[in-house]
């Protein structure tokens, strides 16, 4: 891969993978309320579940979905039901310490993992990358470097946006505090819905 297409593909995957958008922000929600070692498997979810998506994209699965709109409109209905859903657990969860109701429980890396597949940011940031930075010829070198660089991306991210999480959770131990942090998570996932369905 050249070097210029390279440094573009490193800029694309920042922006898309430490921007806020449903992973990022439900991984800061399950740092203030689970912690950096419980959020693990959500993180590892994350990344792996993109990087198999990523992967998929590559295999021909991105062309079927930008070439059949009515799967593209199932993918877009799917994702917004279920961040509507997500959006309510996040609202309605607690920090780890409160004892005074049932303990949720984080995300597992199962449920990481099978949420790329309905995550509109993680799905246009698969068929993007393949469109952009795959070159035609090219792919058994190009696909390898793409990969390898999202996936260092994601890995980052997702530590990033959990330490985050875990740095609030001392200031948000009033059960005051932590509701307004997780409504407002929860509007924030909300709001990531509209530029999907508009």
């Amino acid at each position: 891969m050249p070097l210029d297409l390279f440094l573009a593909l490193l800029l694309f995957a920042c922006v898309m993978a430490f921007t806020p958008g449903p992973n990022n922000i439900m991984l800061a929600a399950s740092g203030v309320n689970f912690g950096f070692a419980h959020t693990i498997p959500h993180m590892a979810g994350v990344t792996i579940g993109f990087a198999i998506l990523l992967a998929a994209c590559g295999a021909g699965l991105g062309l079927i979905v930008t070439a059949v709109p009515s799967l593209h409109l199932v993918l877009k209905v799917a994702g917004a039901l279920y961040m509507l859903w997500l959006a309510f657990k996040v609202a309605t969860a607690h920090i780890g310490g409160d004892s005074a109701r049932a303990p949720a429980r984080p995300f597992t890396f199962l449920q990481a993992a099978a949420f790329q597949w309905v995550n509109p940011k993680a799905v246009v940031a698969a068929v993007s990358a393949i469109a952009l930075y795959v070159r035609p010829g090219h792919a058994t070198s190009d696909f390898p470097a793409m990969l390898a660089v999202l996936t260092a991306c994601t890995v980052g991210s997702v530590v990033t946006w959990t330490g985050f999480g875990v740095a609030l959770r001392r200031f948000l131990q009033s059960p005051r505090h932590a509701r307004i942090f997780n409504v407002s998570m929860a509007l924030l996932l909300v709001a990531s819905i509209v530029p999907m369905v508009t």
